[in-house]
């Protein structure tokens, strides 16, 4: 709760309130003169301002220029790690069966001036409170990932992560790394405004400051002159929230926008590529989409409706909704594209659970369980492109075996609340991370089962089944035995009908042929083409 981890808070200097008055050092954080880059999400709003506990896409692309983490990934290439606030990539012993990771800090990296903080040195104070609050369910979305962890300070630029159970590098580095969790923030923001008031106005190390939010018009960031990189060449960045396509793409034709995220129906690449001075860049990985069953929900907890249901689909249907240039099928829970472990297509087909259209085995099984005459369900669905048109199909598919979908629409922030408050009965969700443990334990780990799990995350299914095979790959250290239990843990899910496996789908963005991102860019885990220091418009 709020006040059990806020009570850390209190052990910090006295005199602290005054530093939104003082703001000493600001004049060293004022923007360089230059051009502000202005791009459009689809999205209504932001889903949260603090960087542990993010909702979205757009989230992901707020905390990727506000802050930093330990180590991050290579922007533009997530095959490579580097160190980010940290001197070097942290290296591990085993003290008394114990893994203790060392953490080596750059010296000279300055938070950002904030309403209730001046501009001041990062330490190892602050790397440690970020991580406790990471650690605390309460204030942070992914806290299962920190559960078990220690943390000791050894001076001002050095801390010790401690873990009872090792685990590989390739499960702890993620974990500190830019995606998802892992972003350091102001301790002393925190302790001086308290938290409500860093929730409104964060305060980062990153190359961009927050300036202002305005719910379902813009946030805009400004450069931070004294970023530790380097002073960025753009003034700035405005972040639009314009959900609808044609008016996203008409503030692009009208040169109000810089950059735009793109739509993935067919044609739009196509048309974008005809527009004067403007380049559409496609780059992966993207994200796999799956459709989770709400085992709570009646009637879905009888596992002849789901199968039934997976019956009555096409998966062809939904592939048609996007261009082929940036989707392909999916038959496996996790996608053998993104990460070792995953099932391939060929693999699901020869055991039998790639779930073809069967309607009148899909009715057959509807019957058996006493809905011969179909029932009613309510969904929700996100003002998203690709969620709102995918729950259309599947409502006119499930009409087809009398099962009448009431879809409500809602904001894409509005319906991470909803799936997580786990009032949702079917849960379209897109995403990637970084490893298969991750990826697995996150939706069907008993532990992470929304609103009841010991580490409640995205386990909208409520899978209990794989427990044990999950538990089991996580400290095996033959990676072949590994992966192994990986994919009977996938087979398992499938033949439970956890979930309803659709797509992956690739990023794609429109901008100005003015605009350089800086860097190379082959793929990304922050959902859109990331801007830093390097940034800037050039000329022709």
């Amino acid at each position: 709760m709020k006040q059990r981890w806020l009570s850390f808070l209190g052990c910090l200097a006295l005199g602290c309130g005054l530093w939104g008055v003082l703001m000493t050092g600001q004049a060293d954080a004022i923007s360089p003169p230059g051009r502000v880059l202005k791009f459009a999400v689809h999205t209504s709003s932001l889903g949260s301002l603090d960087p542990h506990l993010l909702r979205g896409s757009q989230d992901y692309t707020y905390a990727d220029l506000v802050f930093n983490c330990l180590i991050r990934y290579v922007p533009g290439d997530l095959s490579r790690l580097e160190p980010d606030i940290a001197a070097s990539i942290p290296t591990y012993q085993l003290e008394n069966g114990r893994q203790v990771w060392t953490v080596h800090l750059k010296k000279r990296i300055f938070f950002h001036p904030g309403p209730f903080n001046p501009v001041y040195e990062l330490t190892a104070d602050d790397v440690i409170f970020s991580l406790k609050k990471l650690a605390d369910p309460d204030f942070c979305s992914m806290a299962g990932e920190y559960a078990g962890m220690t943390f000791e300070k050894t001076d001002d630029h050095t801390l010790k992560i401690i873990l009872e159970e090792p685990v590989s590098p390739l499960f702890f580095l993620p974990k500190i790394a830019n995606h998802r969790g892992g972003y350091i923030v102001s301790e002393k923001a925190i302790q001086a405004g308290g938290y409500d008031a860093f929730v409104t106005h964060p305060v980062g190390t990153g190359p961009f400051m927050f300036h202002r939010y305005v719910p379902k018009e813009k946030c805009e960031f400004r450069a931070y002159a004294g970023y530790f990189r380097g002073t960025p060449k753009l003034a700035g960045v405005e972040m639009y929230f314009i959900p609808d396509n044609d008016t996203r793409e008409a503030a692009f034709a009208n040169k109000e926008m810089d950059l735009i995220l793109g739509v993935g129906e067919p044609g739009w690449i196509e048309r974008m590529d005809r527009v004067p001075e403007t380049i559409v860049d496609v780059f992966g990985p993207g994200f796999t989409g799956l459709f989770h069953f709400n085992t709570s929900i009646e009637p879905l907890n009888d596992p002849r409706v789901r199968q039934a249901i997976v019956h009555a689909l096409d998966r062809d249907d939904f592939l048609a909704a996007s261009s082929p240039k940036l989707v392909s099928p999916v038959l496996a829970p996790m996608s053998p594209a993104f990460l070792p472990g995953g099932l391939s297509n060929e693999k699901i087909i020869s055991l039998g659970l790639n779930f073809e259209k069967n309607i009148e085995k899909a009715r057959k099984l509807l019957a058996d369980a006493g809905f011969a005459d179909g029932f009613s369900l309510t969904l929700y669905g996100s003002e998203k492109r690709l969620f709102k048109t995918s729950y259309e199909i599947l409502q006119q598919a499930l009409k087809e075996i009398g099962i009448i979908v009431e879809l409500k629409i809602v904001s894409h922030s509005e319906y991470h609340r909803i799936v997580r408050d786990n009032r949702n009965a079917m849960v379209l969700y897109f995403t990637l991370r970084p490893n298969a443990d991750t990826y697995l334990r996150g939706f069907f780990h008993s532990d992470a089962i929304v609103l009841t799990g010991v580490n409640a995350y995205t386990n909208f299914s409520h899978c209990t089944s794989v427990d044990d095979l999950l538990d089991t790959a996580l400290t095996e250290m033959d990676p072949k035995k590994q992966i192994r239990l990986w994919e009977q843990a996938q087979i398992k899910i499938l033949h439970d009908v956890w979930v309803y496996p659709l797509l992956d789908i690739k990023y794609c963005v429109a901008r100005k042929s003015d605009l350089d991102y800086g860097h190379d860019l082959f793929n990304t885990l922050a959902g859109y083409p990331q801007f830093d220091e390097r940034t800037a418009f050039v000329s022709p």
